[in-house]
C-alpha cells in the first residue's frame, strides 16, 4: 500500500495493487504508467517519480509515499 499525500501533508487516498482508493476503502481509479486514470480510464494525474501533478506537469497535486503493509492491519 502507497498513501498519496496532498502538498500539506494529509493522506487523502491510497493504491493497493495499483488501484487507487479514497480513505472509506472505496475504489476511485488505478496506476496506469505515468498517470492516474479514474474509473473510465481517463487521465486525472500524472505521476513523476513519487510526485503527483496535473496532467500537463504544471502544479503539484502530493506525492505517493513508500510501500506499507497492507490495509487490513488497520482493521
Amino acid at each position: 500500500m502507497r498513501s498519496l499525500t496532498d502538498k500539506k501533508g494529509e493522506q487523502f487516498a491510497y493504491l493497493e495493487n495499483n488501484v487507487l482508493y479514497d480513505m472509506d476503502g472505496v475504489a476511485t481509479g488505478s496506476l496506469e504508467g505515468d498517470f492516474i486514470v479514474d474509473l473510465v480510464g481517463n487521465r486525472v494525474w500524472r505521476v513523476i517519480g513519487d510526485g503527483v501533478y496535473t496532467k500537463d506537469s504544471a502544479e503539484s497535486i502530493g506525492f505517493l509515499g513508500g510501500d506499507h503493509a497492507s490495509r487490513d492491519y488497520l482493521d
